[in-house]
């Protein structure tokens, strides 16, 4: 909604512009620049995109100050305590919590899109055995587009929503199958009797010769995880796959890209860099040097896990996963040094002022490792872990561009400090 406006003008010329402010149902309002190059002749420099709105949804609201954040208007606290990955899942995707009828519905279609075309399962083979799971994941996804020509128009909606329930209920097989042809393990196909995240642990973790029964608690810390995972606003990854599908691109290829953006160690990486730091530490007695060299400028070490380029209170999801952290362990009789560690490294940072100056607080990186060690899930198949739950998200944020009015390719400017033109000159001349 429009409710004032703002005039730049050029001190130089004289020449203004009157820019629209609009204001959403939450944040900072935003000043609407799209006449500021017509009517100047200027762009706007905002390295990062730290001031740029670059789109309006209406899935995921946060607040990085408060320590706030919701999707479709419901808190994530709440969502934690009493919804399921699925549920959220479709949350993002309609805009509302389905009724009994809906949900069962939902449920039923996931389940029948679980499986993946034979022939996919070969695909695994052209990677060598030790390749980083994230590489492959990258490639699996975007080849599952070569299953469904048909049904990508994006302009249609019945295949944006096939599309939709495609890939959150394939993502599970695709990383489980991952997982077990870097352990020599053959494929385990879905179960539908079984629940979402269970038949995920069932495809991951069971022999052939033996009954496979999950531990809830070990279900529920892993749907949770998967819960707090699943959307984040306009994060890096998120931003990756609207801007290829503004491109009008497969979208299987669209979440190809977000999985290769999240593979970066500042993004989806982080909780590997953590387990990484706490292994470094190894002993408790240790943990106070390690934080005198993260507090020296001239050292490089750095205190993985803490802080957060948007929270600047404490990470709203580090506070659910901490206690579900406590009870996996406790439940599952583990005496964890790492989680000691971990412990005992937080305590020193939340009392030492240059921390809480920086409000370096604990995020959900700093937790999720720790959790998925528990489960057993090795270090490198953690960031596969975060893609299985951000695809809703992604997939959620690429219908929403895609029905927007405003819908147009991303062509960011650019501010050129490169050479004035020159003449070419011939190499022997040189």
């Amino acid at each position: 909604m429009t409710t004032r406006s703002v005039t730049i003008t050029d001190n130089a010329t004289g020449k203004s512009v009157e820019c629209p402010v609009h204001e959403g149902n939450y944040g900072a309002p935003v000043i609407d620049l799209k006449n500021v190059y017509k009517e100047l002749g200027m762009f706007t420099l905002d390295i990062g995109y730290a001031s740029t709105a670059a789109c309006r949804s209406a899935i995921t609201y946060l607040d990085g100050e408060e320590g706030v954040l919701m999707h479709r208007g419901y808190p994530i606290e709440q969502l934690a305590e009493k919804s399921t990955f699925l549920e959220v899942a479709y949350l993002l995707i309609n805009g509302d919590l389905p009724n009994q009828k809906q949900f069962d519905d939902w449920v039923h279609v996931i389940k029948m899109h679980g499986m993946t075309h034979e022939h996919l399962s070969r695909f695994y083979q052209g990677y060598r055995y030790d390749a980083h799971p994230m590489s492959v994941l990258a490639g699996v996804v975007a080849a599952v587009a070569s299953y469904y020509h048909d049904t990508t128009d994006i302009y249609n909606p019945n295949d944006r929503r096939l599309t939709a329930q495609r890939v959150i209920a394939k993502m599970p097989n695709l990383v489980s199958k991952i997982y077990r042809y870097g352990s020599g393990l053959p494929f385990v196909y879905p179960d539908n009797s079984r629940g979402f995240v269970e038949n995920f642990m069932y495809m991951m973790f069971s022999w052939p010769t033996e009954p496979f029964v999950a531990n809830p608690v070990a279900v529920r810390a892993l749907e949770l995880l998967f819960i707090l995972h699943a959307d984040h606003e306009q994060n890096a990854s998120t931003s990756t796959v609207r801007l290829a599908g503004s491109a009008e691109s497969n979208p299987y290829a669209c979440i190809s890209a977000g999985v290769a953006t999240l593979w970066g160690k500042a993004h989806g990486g982080a909780n590997e860099a953590v387990i990484q730091m706490l292994q470094e530490i190894e002993k408790p007695r240790n943990i106070r040097k390690f934080v005198d060299r993260a507090k020296d400028k001239n050292d490089n070490v750095r205190l993985m896990g803490f802080g957060h380029r948007v929270y600047k209170n404490y990470d709203p999801r580090a506070k659910i996963i901490r206690k579900a952290c406590h009870d996996l362990l406790d439940e599952m009789h583990l005496n964890q040094p790492m989680f000691e560690i971990a412990m005992e490294l937080e305590r020193i940072a939340l009392e030492d002022d240059y921390f809480i100056s920086r409000k370096l607080y604990p995020n959900v990186d700093f937790y999720s490792g720790l959790i998925y060690q528990a489960l057993n899930i090795p270090t490198n198949m953690f960031t596969p872990m975060f893609a299985l739950a951000r695809s809703a998200g992604w997939i959620a944020q690429w219908m929403e561009m895609l029905s927007d009015d405003d819908f147009r390719i991303g062509r960011p400017r650019q501010l050129y400090i490169g050479a004035k033109q020159r003449d070419y000159v011939a190499i022997n001349s040189r």
